[in-house]
C-alpha cells in the first residue's frame, strides 16, 4: 500500500483512494495499492500499481512497515511504503475517488478495517 506524502502550505498529507464498487469494502477508504504479482517485489507492485490506479508515477519509495490482518473473507499481509518521490496529478483510472488527507484529521469515512484495528500502529505512525 503506498503512503503518497506531500506538504501543502506547510501541512502533511497523505492520499487516501476509496474501494470501488465490486470489490470487498467497496467505499472504504485506504491507502491506494495492491497485489504483488510473482517475479516482483513489495516496491515493484507498489510503482505498477499506482500507475494502474492513479497515474502518478512514483520515483523512489521506501517499504517503511508491514502488518498482518485477518478479515472474514482473507487473512492478509500488508506492505505499507512511503513516498514523497513522485511525479504527476492524481486521476482515477478505476473509477475510485481519492483525497489528500491530514493524518491528525482524516476526515474521510469509513476507513479500511486494518487501518484502525488496535494492533495497526500506521496511522499513529504517520503522526509522529
Amino acid at each position: 500500500m503506498a503512503i503518497i506524502e506531500r506538504v501543502v502550505n506547510g501541512e502533511y498529507q497523505v492520499l487516501f483512494a476509496q474501494r470501488p464498487t465490486g470489490k470487498a469494502y467497496a467505499g472504504y477508504w485506504e491507502f491506494p495499492g495492491g497485489k504483488i504479482e510473482a517475479g516482483e517485489t513489495v516496491i515493484d507492485a507498489l510503482i505498477r500499481e499506482i500507475d494502474e490506479e492513479l497515474g502518478i508515477h512514483i520515483r523512489t519509495a521506501t517499504q517503511w512497515r508491514s502488518e498482518r490482518f485477518s478479515y472474514e473473507h482473507a487473512h492478509v499481509e500488508l506492505n505499507f511504503c512511503r513516498t514523497m518521490d513522485w511525479a504527476g496529478e492524481p486521476r482515477s483510472r478505476e473509477g475510485q475517488a481519492f483525497a489528500w488527507q491530514s493524518p491528525a484529521a482524516i476526515a474521510v469515512t469509513p476507513l479500511l478495517p486494518a487501518l484502525h484495528a488496535p494492533e495497526s500502529a500506521v496511522l499513529a505512525g504517520l503522526q509522529a
